[in-house]
């Protein structure tokens, strides 16, 4: 007899998406999620530990702060009125990830400009295989927005980690030290105030699908 092994057929990216999109939430869920984990000294994922409930928590107070202060110019807004292309953009995250803080309320201040965007967020570590198919250097790093056109389902394209010239921060601190240290991820965030979302907005805003 002779023994068989079962073929093993890898799903699209196409329908790993479409599974994701009815389990996602809106970023006003998330937040919440987010707080209620921060006052129990949880986090997301399978994995609980004292740092990641800690960057939950901290997440938790940066989002708070970048929802109320977020502001956008009048040009920028302008372009994000342009767009008249209907999206989704799917966003794979984790509560304690600190790139995700500065970078989802500007997402989501986007999206409430104009309601041809529709934010979603989707965590990472119950979507692995969706995860990697948008790899960052061969890493599951995150935020990754997935940029979806509603009508045809095609990927437009994706952002993340980081914007560009943040990334440029850590691929200097990392070929200088060969890690990111504590005290570095301090200063990345407070780089991330004095920037106030700009990078991160340009880097959007670029990749919208405008005519």
């Amino acid at each position: 007899m002779e023994n068989s092994t079962p073929n093993i057929v890898e799903k699209s990216t196409g329908e790993l998406i479409r599974e994701a999109l009815p389990k996602a939430m809106s970023y006003a869920s998330y937040r919440v999620l987010v707080a209620k984990l921060a006052t129990e000294g949880l986090s997301t994922g399978p994995k609980q530990t004292e740092a990641l409930t800690n960057y939950t928590q901290l997440n938790d107070r940066r989002m708070k702060r970048w929802d109320k202060t977020l502001k956008f110019e009048e040009q920028e807004i302008l372009v994000i009125k342009s767009l008249e292309k209907s999206i989704t953009w799917l966003v794979l995250t984790e509560s304690w990830c600190g790139d995700a803080s500065p970078a989802l309320p500007v997402m989501h201040k986007i999206s409430e400009i104009n309601p041809n965007i529709d934010l979603k967020i989707v965590l990472r570590d119950e979507n692995i295989e969706l995860m990697e198919c948008f790899l960052t250097n061969g890493a599951m790093s995150i935020p990754k927005l997935i940029a979806i056109d509603n009508e045809t389902g095609d990927v437009l394209n994706e952002w993340g980690p980081r914007s560009k010239a943040a990334t440029e921060l850590v691929e200097n601190q990392k070929a200088l030290h060969g890690t990111l240290t504590p005290e570095f991820k301090e200063s990345l965030q407070v780089w991330y105030n004095k920037d106030k979302g700009k990078s991160v907005l340009k880097g959007l805003l670029a990749g919208l699908p405008l005519k």
